[in-house]
């Protein structure tokens, strides 16, 4: 059924064959459908993809939609060879949509010029959220310290959240898993100050991965850029937060599982200190650089986490105080960047008008190894028995990283382990009470269709820079200060031990550099 106007010739063929290839996910003549060029455009409720080649990347990862009939169209004629076409759909599962078009005739053929899709309604995004309420847990509503309230809360499905399970990510742990009787200390806190639990959020699988790519739950979005992965393993509170689905993300960060999806998304977080925040209650990866920590949007919600997890004035180190005007920079670490990030941060850097001090580093491939060989074993010890007795229950790249873990022997360990205080020392000699200054990641976040291979180098080059706070025990701060090929890229600011709460303020009170000298050079 039409209104409005007749259909041109060609151009209901051409409207039924891209029905048709949605249906059966036939990517090939989907792509054929819609004009060549950077000039089309494709949006929904993640974002607006521009050029064919970001909408076909998305749609080869994104598989079918759900089954859908198209039960009325209208047409609007705008000249003989542009024309604007509503699709009204019913879901065969419930609910409505909308599919909005401009199609273009050029030599006699029918593509799609611009696209926006309206689907149902979503309950909640399950590859976002594991379980939410309205809200799930009630902050305190009385009291002294109000300091969060009205402050919305994602917690990364590692914390006990009582009446709840941790599912860890996985779905047969979270079927087996005991129900929590209390609330972990760090998600007692931030309620005693009046934020709401709103839900418990995806994490990656144990926690064991970086990307943000779950196999049972999926990828979750980037809500800086729907083309690329939004990092992990705090996947969904990040996501969460940059959605505005959430003010204030909980998560822990390992190896770098706060501080990339931050930077991934555009997010201030913080790593705290290793132990300054209690642990109990938590799933761990590996206890010897496990730490708590938040993703929020602005830096003031992020500084009032921090002030009522660490009600203690910690900003001195050593009877100092945090410097405030140098900024520490390692050579070896601006090395290990990718060289667009390296040109964007040298850009900031001179625009913050803060003097630079050259600093020395422990090598960055020792520094990942330790950090990797310890990490591997605790994380065995932690769940391989597990793992061992649910075989197949893991995705493929989490299953492989057991795997290896599963391979680390004792001597490994013994070795790792005797490098990490020597390692810890050398890193807190080079940085004093100052505050060292990086890039947070290597690059931008890939592609939501790179490969495995491609994640794992990615990995593998942000552990050498994320290595530096964990192997350190220290508290890290990424900032969204910088743009890379147009995505997000943060700048870490790492500092001593105890200097969580005066290295939120030093990070906020850096000059911010204008739009234009994010661009790379």
């Amino acid at each position: 059924m039409t209104g409005g106007t007749s259909w041109p010739e060609g151009l209901e063929a051409a409207f039924t064959a891209y029905e048709d290839a949605l249906a059966r996910d036939d990517t090939a003549v989907l792509d054929a459908l819609f004009e060549p060029g950077e000039g089309t455009l494709r949006g929904d409720d993640a974002g607006l993809l521009r050029g064919h080649d970001a909408i076909s990347a998305f749609r080869s990862a994104r598989g079918g939609i759900a089954r859908r009939t198209i039960e009325s169209v209208e047409l609007r004629t705008l000249t003989d060879d542009t024309v604007l076409v509503v699709g009204v759909s019913a879901f065969d599962g419930g609910g409505r949509g909308l599919q909005t078009q401009l199609w273009r005739r050029t030599e006699g053929d029918w593509r799609i010029a611009v696209a926006h899709v309206t689907g149902r309604p979503k309950a909640f995004d399950r590859s976002v959220w594991r379980v939410v309420g309205d809200p799930l847990v009630h902050g305190r509503s009385t009291g002294a310290d109000r300091s969060l309230a009205r402050i919305r809360v994602a917690v990364k499905d590692l914390f006990d959240v009582a009446g709840q399970v941790v599912g860890a990510g996985n779905p047969e742990r979270e079927r087996s898993a005991p129900v929590a009787t209390a609330h972990a200390p760090a998600v007692q806190a931030l309620l005693d100050a009046g934020a709401d639990v709103t839900g418990i959020a995806r994490t990656d699988e144990f926690a064991y991965s970086l990307a943000g790519r779950n196999a049972h739950s999926g990828t979750t979005p980037n809500g800086a850029d729907p083309t690329r992965i939004g990092g992990g393993s705090t996947s969904g509170p990040a996501s969460a937060v940059a959605l505005g689905q959430a003010d204030l993300g909980l998560g822990t960060d390992t190896a770098g599982s706060l501080r990339v999806p931050a930077s991934y998304q555009g997010l201030w977080g913080i790593r705290t200190t290793h132990g300054a925040v209690s642990r109990q209650g938590l799933l761990p990866l590996a206890q010897s650089f496990d730490t708590v920590g938040w993703l929020a949007r602005t830096p003031d919600v992020l500084a009032a986490a921090v002030a009522v997890a660490l009600p203690e004035a910690d900003g001195t180190v050593d009877g100092g105080t945090v410097d405030g005007g140098t900024l520490l920079v390692a050579d070896a670490l601006l090395d290990a960047a990718e060289p667009a990030t390296v040109r964007a941060f040298d850009v900031w850097l001179e625009a913050s008008g803060r003097d630079v001090r050259r600093v020395v580093l422990p090598d960055l491939d020792d520094l990942a190894e330790t950090l990797r060989v310890v990490q591997a074993a605790e994380a065995w010890r932690n769940h391989g028995t597990w793992v061992t007795a649910h075989p197949g229950a893991l995705g493929a790249d989490v299953a492989e990283r057991f795997a290896l873990a599963a391979t680390v022997t004792p001597d490994d360990e013994a070795a790792a382990r005797a490098r990490l205080p020597e390692l810890r020392r050398r890193i807190r000699e080079a940085i004093g009470g100052g505050v060292l200054c990086l890039p947070t990641v290597p690059g931008p976040a890939p592609s939501r269709t790179a490969t495995g291979p491609d994640v794992l180098a990615t990995r593998r080059a942000t552990l050498r820079m994320t290595a530096v706070a964990g192997v350190g025990g220290l508290p890290a701060v990424s900032a969204p200060l910088l743009r890379v090929d147009g995505a997000p890229v943060g700048v870490c600011f790492v500092g001593a031990a105890g200097t969580d709460r005066a290295l939120v303020a030093r990070a906020a009170a850096t000059t911010r550099p204008t739009h234009s000298s994010h661009q790379p050079r």
